[in-house]
């Protein structure tokens, strides 16, 4: 399979074998950046983000944040994220402050 990156989107090609068949597929997908606010920050470096869409406040760590220091974040600075799964359930990555 192989697999192109291009300012953010990821296309894949490849070809399917199913029943002495070939099918060429192909699809992309694009992160997508969510915007929220700080709800409570902790002083062990992490906190919890409300987000916009009214979902379960979610977890980040300040090891995700981009261009700002956990020490400059304030509760209800604005921020855009990303979503991905850790071992505990999803969190926040990539957190920028809007």
């Amino acid at each position: 399979m192989m697999a192109l990156f291009k300012s953010g989107l990821k296309e894949k090609r490849g070809r399917v074998y199913l029943s002495g068949f070939e099918f060429e597929v192909s699809y992309s997908s694009h992160k997508v950046m969510e915007t929220g606010s700080i709800a409570r920050l902790t002083d062990r470096g992490f906190g919890f983000i409300a987000r916009e869409n009214g979902e379960k406040d979610i977890f980040f760590h300040a090891n995700e944040l981009q261009n700002v220091q956990f020490n400059d974040l304030r509760e209800g600075d604005r921020v855009t994220f990303e979503i991905a799964d850790g071992p505990k359930g999803p969190n926040a990555k990539n957190v920028n402050r809007a």
